[in-house]
């Protein structure tokens, strides 16, 4: 019996659990590797954490740090602080953390700085915006790390004009396309229970809404950009709006939830679970967006995806798939490319090499190996 290799995996907010669970049922799968997950509590909320382990088939997870709320770098500073004891009790073989999220950040370091080999899944993606909190987690924690897996070709180019040796960068695929892949049939089943965005009625068609990245609703001004693409958009189209518990604070802080909730054709929902959000995805006629990952969701489905930011760390979504980027709210040029959707002209998209369902066996294998 080959010697067993403990492997911690980090979850904490919405984006990691879907990055996550192909691991752990990658590893599994050899008998010499005990795959244990710790979550650290930052997205603690029913709606944005435990209906991920539902539908995604994870664990209970064996650690939860329960650290949420408050500043990013308090939240940080308790992440790192309960994931040293962790660290220090299971004394693991390799610690996996995934995405850009604080999370990730905060067990990076501390993996790293206790000399705990340390693999980077999502790794070198870059915006070029060091603004953005995401873009800052994601190069420190690329730095620290020991293996680094990459999900589109610029990743690696990234990485190796940071200095970052060949010999640690694995080009592996999308672990989030992975689940994708798999839930994608039992999405469609659930779409039948979901808001069914007017399908009763007879324009059935809809575009899928999500803003939650904090440059975009922090600040009243960001907000009122919201309000004004939502009105603009809900004149073309009927608009579903699964509202971030972020926004939605946002929102009232500023009293412009009424104002919001006043728009017709606009349907607010509570946050959704995967199952449900990938089955209204599957059926939109597209998708509005700050989200990094929703960017390589919609590629795959080739839904088209207005993203509303100045820049990508994801460019293959724009290259080669089905995003493009809206810089400052642009309601021209919104409503230019709606036009275009709606109409069916829309450029033709491709799924990006080794987006194909397989990238944490490729993950696991180099590692277990």
């Amino acid at each position: 019996m080959p010697k067993s290799k403990k492997i911690i995996q980090v979850v904490g907010a919405r984006p990691n659990f879907m990055k996550v669970a192909p691991l752990h049922r990658a590893f599994i799968k050899y008998l010499e590797v005990q795959s244990l997950i710790v979550h650290t509590g930052q997205h603690s909320d029913a709606n944005m954490s435990e209906v991920f382990l539902n539908q995604l088939d994870l664990p209970r997870p064996d650690f939860f740090l329960g650290v949420s709320g408050g500043s990013h770098t308090q939240m940080m500073a308790g992440i790192m602080s309960e994931f040293e004891k962790v660290l220090e009790t299971e004394k693991p073989d390799l610690v996996i953390v995934v995405g850009d999220v604080n999370s990730t950040f905060a067990c990076g370091l501390t993996a790293s700085r206790m000399k705990f080999p340390l693999a980077h899944v999502e790794a070198g993606l870059r915006s070029f915006d060091n603004t953005m909190p995401e873009e800052v987690n994601r190069i420190a924690v690329d730095h620290v790390s020991d293996f680094l897996f990459t999900t589109e070709s610029s990743a690696k180019e990234n990485l190796l004009l940071e200095q970052i040796p060949e010999s640690k960068i694995y080009f592996v695929g999308n672990c989030m396309i992975d689940s994708l892949i798999r839930y994608l049939p039992m999405a469609a089943i659930r779409q039948l229970n979901l808001p069914t965005a007017g399908r009763q009625s007879h324009n059935s068609s809809f575009v899928l809404m999500t803003m939650h990245r904090p440059s975009n609703v922090d600040t009243k001004e960001g907000l009122e950009n919201i309000l004004k693409i939502c009105e603009f958009v809900s004149k073309k189209i009927k608009i579903v709006f699964p509202v971030h518990p972020r926004t939605r604070s946002k929102m009232d802080s500023f009293g412009l939830w009424t104002k919001l909730n006043a728009i017709d054709n606009l349907i607010l929902t509570e946050p959704l679970g995967y199952l449900e959000f990938l089955g209204l995805m599957k059926e939109s006629t597209a998708v509005l967006t700050d989200s990094g990952g929703i960017q390589e969701e919609t590629t795959y489905l080739k839904i088209p995806c207005l993203t509303f930011r100045k820049t990508t760390e994801r460019p293959v979504t724009v290259e080669i798939g089905s995003n493009e980027m809206i810089a400052d709210f642009d309601i021209n040029q919104t409503i230019n490319h709606l036009d275009h959707i709606i109409k069916g002209d829309w450029k033709k998209s491709s799924i990006p090499e080794l987006w194909d369902g397989h990238a944490a066996d490729r993950i696991a294998k180099i590692l277990v190996g």
